[in-house]
């Protein structure tokens, strides 16, 4: 069998210690005579593994005793809903800062459920080629939390600050963020924020699980009209099994977590070894007249790179030289075009060393 190097923007990689683990876990988990995925979400073996995921997250990722941790389904998009839901009980408006496709498509949501959804920072006008400046948030008078999106998979571009949420009497409201491509890759201040939420396919698990972390004080804001499955506060209280969860997904994460933990040593050293990853390819691609990246330097996504060959009609025998050569989903999304890779946690640093070097390759032959 031979493991090809995958840059998928999601699903994405997994590890492949977790995947061995998995596979040799898959018929008979510890003796038990059965798989994860057979088990009762009640069982005393899942909620073990529940815990446990719970617990090392929690290590992971600092996070304060007054934070709720979900495990729900539905993916990210899911949160575009969820969250007014949960946080627009008491009124106000949800307001937005929007430097992308996944960010604009939670304003829809938003303004689909509530009708309004100001937007009150924006990088359209840049082509969302740089985040918007902290001076230029101004939230409205009536701004009942901000959310923003901390990396935006499909355009590339990754704040390089956490924003404040502050309206303009100086009071301070919830910060909400969708850190779906971007969980996990380092250190994480969670107390700054009020909702956290991340579909797991890329730094967490598989696709089918999603994770939210939410702040206590925020579980009694919730819209009497909302879905009760979507209920932040019945899900906490009901230990995110108000239905049966997506307990294969869950399992898998905790294996991901145990992962970081262990093999890894931590967040600190994700992050260095993700740093790493992304300044070689944009180094290479800065080297060279043949490839071009459009994002400001300081707001470059570690996670998800973007770039574009100087003849585009050269992308085709790229695309299919570059998976020939193993180097597998290097297509970008069909909204922006070009060449996309996605430097998850899970691909190696050898993956980045075979795609530069095929890089060059390519460019010698064809520039």
């Amino acid at each position: 069998m031979t493991r090809h190097f995958n840059f998928c923007a999601g699903p994405a990689a997994l590890p492949q210690p977790v995947l061995e683990r998995a596979r040799d876990e898959l018929l008979d988990y510890q003796g038990r005579g059965l798989s994860v995925m057979e088990m009762s979400h009640r069982s005393a073996e899942f909620v073990a593994i529940a815990e446990q995921a719970e617990r090392d997250l929690r290590e992971l990722l600092a996070i304060p005793d007054n934070y709720r941790v979900l495990f729900t389904q539905g993916g990210a998009t899911l949160q575009f809903a969820s969250v007014p839901f949960n946080l627009l009980g008491r009124g106000g408006s949800a307001n937005f800062v929007h430097t992308g496709i996944w960010g604009k498509k939670a304003i829809a949501e938003a303004r689909h459920l509530f009708g309004a959804a100001p937007v009150v920072a924006s990088s359209e006008a840049n082509g969302h080629s740089a985040v918007p400046r902290q001076a230029d948030i101004a939230l409205t008078d009536d701004a009942a939390y901000l959310h923003y999106t901390a990396n935006e998979t499909i355009g590339g571009i990754e704040f390089d600050y956490v924003p404040q949420a502050v309206r303009p009497d100086g009071t301070e409201v919830p910060l909400v963020c969708d850190m779906s491509s971007s969980i996990l890759s380092g250190p994480l201040d969670v107390s700054r924020f009020g909702v956290i939420y991340a579909g797991a396919q890329k730094n967490i698990g598989p696709a089918g699980l999603t994770l939210v972390i939410v702040r206590d004080d925020l579980l009694d804001q919730a819209c009497a009209e909302m879905p009760s499955l979507m209920g932040y506060k019945a899900q906490a209280e009901a230990g995110s099994m108000v239905n049966t969860p997506a307990t294969y997904g869950w399992y898998l994460a905790g294996l991901v977590f145990q992962w970081l933990k262990h093999d890894i040593g931590g967040l600190v050293a994700m992050d260095a070894l993700n740093a790493r990853k992304a300044e070689k390819l944009y180094a290479a691609i800065d080297g060279s007249d043949f490839y071009s990246n459009p994002i400001a330097r300081a707001n470059r996504s570690r996670m998800n790179v973007p770039f574009v060959l100087a003849d585009d009609r050269l992308d085709k025998a790229f695309l299919a030289e570059s998976e020939h050569a193993g180097l597998l989903n290097l297509k970008g999304h069909r909204s922006v075009g070009g060449m996309r890779a996605s430097l998850y946690n899970a691909v190696p640093e050898a993956a980045v060393d075979a795609l530069i070097d095929f890089m060059a390759d390519f460019e010698r032959r064809n520039g």
